[in-house]
């Protein structure tokens, strides 16, 4: 049995809804960031078992097999297949984890995982009558970009709120103010933003031509306190959970190089060592990291007094909080060391490529340790990988 090793991950930079990145069709997102995994660690694309990439949507441009459709238009040999997975917001790591699974079943010896989401591109969607000519009423019309939609009405109604409901029930559960919940997303920007000026991010960016972002398109560095506490509750009268201290809408692709231990003639950046999954209850979604994690550490053997730090997608500030509070082990400061989701953004089906390539390169950079990339996922899920090097 192998390990499984990542090589290299790269990623566009993220743009904002109807942004930089909005005139480009997600599955010409996915060839970019496919096609530049591949040139940058001289692989020959005819060398990959599979790709293997996430998608939260698929209901537009992305839809019949995005991952199959990306690999074609990155150049790679029809030989090289592709399948799209779906775990809404953990989509790419699931890609990940199932990718190490291959290698490490010895299925596989390269794997080319990852994700894309356009959310600016999603389209509308009209819900078809079961009747071809029906004689009365009007279809209804969806809007495919996030959330629910053709609800089964046999699921419990407390279960299928906004996760921005869900966002505001966890701050309340777990008495999260505003003001911390402003303070965190502040940070979240300025962590963002001084990493990009200290080149942090160079190494793991590649950009779409035609479209060229300077860095992640959300990121607001002149941000303060009393602007976001400017900001009206979107989800409950008298609310906390805004548009300041949570994660955008948003596009952009992401790519991560598995292999086996030396199946590339290159130093990886780091080892798989755990995986974990864990589901609860879907209008508390955001806090199922915390035991994914919690598993994952387990399985690799590892406690969280060993962890140099974590990389959580910041889908609230609240849920982020939460998770936090619930890992009393782990020092604040480690948490989402240059920045998270509310200033990157969170394009669904990419966001968990961001958040381990950016992991695996930052173990690079310290020349050792372990990390933990985990992500929340709506209806009430969580994924985390282990890290090391």
């Amino acid at each position: 049995m192998s390990a499984t090793y990542v090589y290299d991950a790269v990623r566009t930079p993220f743009g904002r809804a109807g942004g930089a990145l909005s005139g480009i069709r997600p599955d010409d997102l996915a060839a970019v960031v496919m096609r530049a995994a591949a040139e940058r660690t001289g692989l020959d694309p005819a060398r990959i078992d599979d790709v293997i990439f996430g998608d939260a949507n698929q209901a537009g441009e992305d839809n019949r097999n995005v991952a199959r459709f990306g690999a074609l238009l990155a150049g790679f040999p029809s030989s090289v297949s592709g399948v799209t997975v779906n775990r809404l917001c953990g989509s790419a790591v699931e890609a990940v984890i199932q990718g190490s699974r291959a290698i490490e079943a010895g299925d596989a010896e390269i794997i080319l995982a990852g994700g894309v989401e356009s959310m600016s591109r999603a389209p509308f969607v009209v819900e078809k009558s079961p009747k071809p000519w029906p004689a009365t009423g009007n279809p209804t019309m969806w809007n495919t970009s996030i959330g629910w939609r053709m609800v089964n009405p046999a699921l419990r109604e407390d279960w299928t709120i906004s996760n921005g409901a869900s966002a505001e029930k966890l701050a309340e559960i777990y008495d999260i103010s505003r003001e911390a919940q402003d303070e965190f997303a502040l940070r979240s920007h300025r962590q963002a933003a001084e990493a990009w000026e200290a080149g942090v991010y160079d190494r793991e960016i590649v950009q779409v031509e035609g479209a060229e972002l300077a860095r992640d398109e959300g990121i607001r560095p002149d941000t303060t306190l009393e602007k976001l506490g400017g900001l009206r509750a979107l989800f409950a009268k008298d609310g906390s959970v805004t548009a300041g201290n949570a994660s955008s809408i948003n596009d952009g692709a992401s790519a991560v190089l598995l292999g086996a231990e030396g199946a590339l003639d290159i130093e990886p950046l780091a080892r798989i060592t755990g995986r974990g999954v864990f589901g609860n209850d879907p209008d508390v979604f955001g806090i199922a990291p915390v035991e994914a994690a919690n598993r994952a550490l387990a399985r690799a053997g590892r406690t969280w007094a060993e962890v140099d730090f974590v990389e959580l997608n910041e889908a609230f500030a609240s849920q982020s909080l939460a998770c936090l509070k619930l890992w009393p082990e782990l020092d604040p400061a480690n948490l989402n060391i240059h920045g998270g989701a509310i200033a990157i953004g969170h394009p669904l089906g990419a966001s968990g490529g961001r958040i381990i390539g950016h992991a695996a390169h930052e173990l690079a950079r310290r020349g050792g340790g372990v990390a933990v990339a985990a992500i929340c996922i709506g209806v009430g899920q969580g994924l985390a990988v282990v890290l090391e090097r």
